[in-house]
């Protein structure tokens, strides 16, 4: 049986700034830097390893995917472009706090995240779902079984899970927030209420 694990990158600048950054490529702060570790520690610390990590190209997923594989002493993490967060069209670069003026009525609001459906450029959750179902063929080909990492972002991370559990994108959207640096379990033997392995109080705007 195959496990996949899927993390969130740490904290980076736009998240501190509450900067939609989309494809945007910031590093991460040192908070970010801390919470990459962090996870990385409580990994080793419940005895998970992985037989391979696959990251986003953007450096504030690859970093955290660089911690990980360091702390753990396994083989650095190999870059996977469909891992790359939404591209946010339009909204790249716009801030947070601007969402539902410049998006509504086209908004899902859920806790603490509002959700932008399709603005100019952007994709949309179902183009994300697809992708998702993409990955997760993808590492089933490279891997039939044992366990893998993905670490990756909020709203890509979110499709992945809701392909893998082939649950609505617009029910996820509103059933768990996908924290900075945490980290969940995509299983044939756990739940998607489950799927929280590790938890972390957020500090963004």
């Amino acid at each position: 049986m195959l496990k996949i694990y899927l993390a969130r990158h740490g904290q980076d600048g736009d998240n501190v700034n509450g900067i939609l950054n989309g494809r945007r490529d910031q590093p991460l702060t040192d908070l970010g830097l801390t919470q990459a570790g962090t996870l990385a520690h409580e990994v080793k610390n419940a005895g998970i390893s992985f037989d391979a990590v696959y990251s986003s190209p953007l450096q504030r997923a690859y970093k955290t995917a660089e911690i990980i594989a360091d702390v753990l002493g396994i083989a650095k993490p190999i870059v996977m472009h469909d891992l790359i967060e939404r591209d946010f069209g339009v909204m790249t670069g716009k801030l947070v706090k601007d969402i539902p003026a410049l998006c509504a009525p086209n908004i899902i609001q859920a806790d603490p995240i509002c959700y932008f459906l399709s603005p100019e450029g952007a994709e949309t959750f179902p183009q994300l779902v697809a992708r998702g179902k993409k990955i997760i063929a993808e590492v089933r080909q490279r891997h039939a079984e044992g366990s893998i990492l993905l670490v990756s972002h909020g709203d890509i991370g979110k499709m992945i899970y809701a392909a893998y559990y082939d649950l609505s994108w617009n029910a996820v959207l509103t059933q768990f927030h996908f924290g900075n640096s945490e980290l969940l379990l995509l299983s044939e033997d756990s739940s998607p209420d489950e799927a929280h392995v590790f938890r972390f109080a957020q500090h963004n705007q």
